[in-house]
């Protein structure tokens, strides 16, 4: 299959079949939910799409590993080497995510500063850990989530108004990454980082000690659940005005695009139905859940794609 998808997308340079061969594992391997809504995209769409997955995550990886020996101004340097080979002239064939990333940008004639963002964003995860308001934190946002979904639009392709487009694409980003955030704070206390406004969580007697406790303790004091809550219904709102954005894509991308938004905003099902008890297990879309929103998916991707034939 992954041939065939090669092929269909004019890709018939050996070095970089493997490269993106490469970045199609990276995916696999690590966004179960990002890489079954791929497989609901058109043959020739899925490498570049896996390509700027595998990007975000050789970025994403530096900063997270847990490696000792790493410390700030190791992974620092290490931020900067990639942000140095990406942007520099020379030939980064040798790196096969930086290969297939660059030609993907190439293709679909990416702007450069979409991954200017990102990687700013990337360097403040080297020394920020809290945020002390939702402007603060939607300027990380910016680079780390909003972008994300910029970078996807040329692949996806746009039939719509493209500023509207754009700004539903920046939104529906922002939404997945507050629904990571969400379910992951215990997960980013261990990183010591905390992805939630320190002023709203204040409003309900909320600090970085009392979610501490929480984490200590395995499970969510009464006015932590009542700050999750509000943030919970914060990104469900951004999910609304982010919805409209699909029917503003290509109609082969629309079933794609719709299931990574259904069952990303299931996972907010699942936090609120544990009662935000995120402290004591992660939530998740069972496997049958997925399986099910893709089938019927799958059969609307073939028929618009049948249709443009």
């Amino acid at each position: 299959m992954i041939r065939a998808e090669l092929t269909a997308a004019g890709i018939d340079d050996p070095r970089l079949r493997e490269a993106y061969r490469h970045c199609r594992r990276i995916a696999a391997e690590n966004g179960r939910t990002y890489f079954l809504a791929t497989r609901l995209l058109a043959p020739d769409q899925r490498p570049a799409v896996h390509a700027l997955y595998a990007f975000a995550r050789l970025a994403d990886d530096i900063l997270d590993e847990f490696n000792q020996e790493l410390d700030v101004t190791a992974r620092g340097e290490r931020l900067q080497r990639l942000s140095e080979r990406f942007f520099g002239d020379g030939d980064c064939l040798d790196d096969p995510v930086l290969a297939a990333v660059a030609h993907t940008v190439a293709q679909y004639r990416i702007p450069d500063g979409l991954f200017e963002d990102f990687l700013a964003s990337m360097r403040m995860d080297l020394t920020v850990t809290d945020y002390p308001n939702r402007a603060a934190l939607n300027r990380y946002m910016r680079g780390s989530a909003e972008v994300i979904g910029l970078q996807m639009l040329p692949v996806l392709g746009v039939v719509g108004d493209s500023q509207e487009a754009e700004q539903r694409a920046a939104a529906l980003g922002r939404a997945f990454q507050l629904t990571n955030f969400l379910r992951d704070v215990d997960e980013d206390l261990m990183r010591n980082r905390v992805y939630l406004p320190a002023d709203e969580l204040a409003v309900h007697g909320v600090d970085r000690d009392l979610l501490q406790w929480c984490h200590k303790r395995r499970r969510t004091d009464r006015r932590v659940r009542n700050a999750l809550a509000a943030q919970h219904e914060i990104t469900r709102e951004i999910y609304r005005f982010a919805g409209p954005g699909v029917a503003l894509l290509a109609p082969r991308s629309r079933p794609c695009v719709s299931t990574a938004l259904t069952l990303y905003s299931e996972i907010l099902d699942r936090i609120e139905e544990s009662n935000f008890e995120v402290f004591s297990h992660r939530a998740t879309v069972g496997t049958a859940r997925r399986l099910q929103v893709a089938g019927g998916a799958l059969f609307q991707s073939w028929r618009a794609r049948r249709g443009a034939a």
